[in-house]
């Protein structure tokens, strides 16, 4: 994620998206929503197809659902990545209280609330920092949320994932707390190859007018699902997700 801080980065993201959105506001002075500089209209063939599953045969599991205190065992440490700092997510009691108008993109929501869908039955917040970039405003940020689930939900959650990639590409608009926000753009991206199943998105919102491109990189096995999420506050670049932090966190998963 590209912002000015490193401790405070990870949860100015999930403050952002779970307490206020990252939709612009509707008045006039920020009515329009305005499209990142790499998202195309909606059918052309420039836009990415959509999400899909990246199967690992060679991936095994033995599908237990973890706990807390598992699902805390196996999140990646510091140590584990180089140069990346891993601590506990500030912040990460506050959920997110947007709700989709359209029914199809209640998925994407629900990731953006830090609340992914179904219900997990724990879950487990992580801050990824770059200490190589440390004093940078660019400094590379990544949220990571470890979930588990009971039989067939970590694959249910995938499943409408992807439905909501396609359904939604032209963008959705939400309402909660704070009032509505609008989302103009939703695309896939290759899926990072790791796990038994994994898929990768891009939501464009907006903060204070310009547009904030959400990633967001999901992998699982068994009945695990890790989400890793970055956002360009500066830029309005796409924003990527370094593949060693996923490929090792997946490595991890029972």
């Amino acid at each position: 994620m590209k912002v000015r801080s490193t401790a405070l980065a990870a949860s100015a993201l999930v403050l952002c998206l779970a307490a206020a959105g990252c939709g612009p506001d509707d008045g006039e002075a920020k009515g329009a929503a305005r499209k990142s500089d790499a998202s195309a209209a909606p059918g052309e063939e420039s836009r990415p197809p959509a999400a899909t599953a990246s199967p690992a045969p060679a991936v095994t599991s033995d599908g237990r659902t973890l706990t807390e205190a598992q699902l805390a065992g196996v999140a990646l440490t510091t140590g584990e990545v180089t140069g990346f700092d891993i601590a506990p997510l500030p912040g990460s009691d506050e959920r997110g209280t947007e709700k989709s108008e359209d029914e199809a993109c209640r998925p994407i929501t629900a990731v953006i609330n830090g609340s992914p869908e179904p219900a997990p039955a724990a879950t487990v917040f992580r801050a990824a920092t770059d200490t190589r970039e440390e004093g940078r405003d660019d400094q590379t940020v990544v949220t990571e949320i470890l979930t588990s689930h009971r039989a067939g939900g970590a694959e249910e959650l995938m499943r409408s994932l992807r439905e909501a990639v396609r359904a939604c590409a032209g963008g959705f608009r939400t309402t909660g707390e704070d009032g509505p926000s609008t989302y103009t753009d939703v695309k896939a991206l290759a899926a990072p190859g790791a796990g038994q199943e994994s898929l990768a998105y891009q939501v464009t919102g907006s903060l204070e007018g310009a547009p904030v491109p959400l990633v967001f990189h999901l992998v699982r096995t068994g009945s695990t699902v890790v989400t890793f999420y970055a956002a360009d506050f500066l830029t309005g670049k796409t924003p990527e997700v370094p593949a060693a932090l996923v490929t090792r966190q997946a490595a991890k998963l029972p």
